[in-house]
């Protein structure tokens, strides 16, 4: 498989302009290493948008759904550091979901990532056009994780300081490790009603 676990938060955010070089400092030096630490956390990514809404995406690969709504993660998410505070006042446009990985398969982690969040099932069977996805030109790792509502809406200190805008019920992404125009070719024929589309780039690696 592809991904790590059988969990993932799926983190959508922008950054106002006085509060970028700081965001990038925090995600780096802290917060990253900060969330990879907690016991079933296995790999964070940073992503930024070549062709999407918002700026960034960042994806946490958990060893168990179990893990997203553990004593050790609702831990640290009840005590949010002061940087932690400042860094995530600036955030906008916020989406995250904390989701159950129903599928994923693919030969390893790619640089650019696609994804797909909407709120409603595809008619059809959604899998079956993953896996065969997964052998196609450029394409690394294919995956559908479906939200945990129940662990998305718990209330936490941080989450205070960081109001969520939405919690998509599905996520689908599609990673590549070559071209970016390979990974487009090859998701040229993925079409899901209703859903948001972004390309991305990847940033930054965490792993335990």
């Amino acid at each position: 498989m592809s991904l790590l676990g059988e969990g993932v938060v799926a983190i959508w955010n922008g950054i106002r302009p006085e509060g970028r070089a700081d965001f990038y400092e925090w995600h780096n030096r802290e917060h990253m290493p900060e969330r990879v630490a907690i016991p079933g956390f296995l790999r964070g990514r940073r992503y930024v948008a070549a062709q999407a809404h918002p700026e960034f995406f960042t994806l946490y690969e958990t060893r168990s759904v179990d893990d997203l709504s553990g004593a050790d993660y609702l831990a640290r998410l009840n005590a949010p550091t002061e940087w932690t505070r400042r860094a995530t006042s600036h955030f906008t446009d916020t989406a995250r979901s904390l989701c159950r990985v129903a599928l994923t398969a693919g030969v390893g982690m790619g640089g650019w990532m696609m994804t797909w969040r909407y709120d409603d099932a595809p008619a059809g069977d959604l899998k079956d056009a993953l896996r065969m996805l997964a052998d196609a030109a450029g394409v690394t790792g294919v995956h559908l994780c479906i939200t945990d509502h129940g662990a998305s809406g718990m209330e936490t200190e941080e989450k205070k300081g960081r109001p969520t805008n939405a919690v998509p019920g599905y996520l689908v992404m599609v990673e590549g490790a070559g071209d970016r125009e390979a990974l487009e070719a090859a998701c040229a024929g993925v079409s899901i009603a209703g859903a948001e589309r972004g390309l991305y780039r990847l940033q930054y690696v965490r792993s335990k």
